[in-house]
């Protein structure tokens, strides 16, 4: 495994290749991580992965300084997982006094783009950068970031990008919690509760299954569950996978998004649900 932190550098390790799968992350990794880069062998017979904290996609009371950067202790994860690992600077990646931003659809200004204003178009960027710099055949991004994947989707799509993207499961705890980097900041406290999360958006799914239909109802009772228990929330919502557009009566394929603060914690989750006709 290479570790490479030079972009004319990973241009030329990479030159020969013809079947790249990439995965991209800001470092820090977890067996979610871990789990796409297995995937993304079925796809590759070059695994690159990328670690940069992107400093364009962290608001200004966010948490950048904080964000924990353990590049030696992830490179001992990739062992025997990728073939290449590219790690580069701020410097490398943003050389310019001024950026050129990808501006993606208005769904950005939505559901985290709402609690979270040009978070979207700093991660579009920065994709779109990591792409052009690896052009790969094959890229692979987690669906707990569900809206990120819907994004990236359309923004490949609509710049007629020649590259695969695949969406992997969500990693979970053995009690449902969805891993993330941030579940570290949890107190055991908060870690012993997070797990409610998941639980909620469970309920609400089993509520859907079992013919509720009044989706503003089943949101409104789950937000409530979750402040009773100390969260602050976000949003939760229902929307079609199709377009993330808020769900219909008519619509089947359905997901239930959510976000939430628990101390000093933002946690993500989602529940994909099918609605019988």
């Amino acid at each position: 495994m290479e570790v490479i932190s030079s972009i004319t550098q990973l241009r030329a390790r990479l030159a020969g290749e013809c079947a790249i799968a990439f995965v991209p992350t800001m470092g820090n990794l977890h067996e979610g991580h871990l789990d796409l880069m297995r995937r993304a062998r079925e796809h590759g017979s070059c695994v690159v992965a990328s670690i940069f904290v992107n400093p364009l996609q962290f608001g200004p009371n966010e948490d950048f300084d904080q964000y924990p950067r353990t590049l030696a202790a992830d490179c001992a994860k990739l062992q025997g997982l990728v073939d290449v690992v590219f790690a580069p600077s701020v410097n490398e990646m943003y050389p310019a006094q001024q950026t050129v931003f990808v501006e993606p659809s208005p769904i950005a200004d939505e559901l985290c783009g709402a609690a979270r204003p040009g978070h979207f178009r700093g991660m579009a960027t920065v994709v779109l950068k990591l792409l052009n710099i690896v052009q790969p055949q094959v890229a692979l991004f987690g669906k707990k970031d569900y809206q990120q994947l819907y994004i990236i989707r359309q923004m490949v799509a609509q710049l007629n990008l020649p590259i695969q993207i695949i969406g992997g499961e969500t990693v979970r705890a053995a009690d449902g919690l969805a891993l993330s980097s941030r579940n570290q900041y949890l107190t055991e406290a908060e870690r012993s509760e997070a797990v409610f999360l998941n639980r909620t958006l469970q309920s609400m799914r089993a509520a859907i299954l079992n013919g509720g239909r009044d989706y503003e109802l089943i949101q409104q009772q789950a937000v409530e569950a979750l402040v009773s228990h100390g969260w602050l929330v976000d949003y939760v919502e229902i929307r079609t996978r199709q377009d993330l557009r808020r769900a219909t009566l008519d619509a089947r394929n359905l997901v239930i998004l959510a976000a939430a603060r628990l101390g000093k914690t933002r946690l993500l989750d989602n529940v994909e649900v099918c609605v019988e006709a």
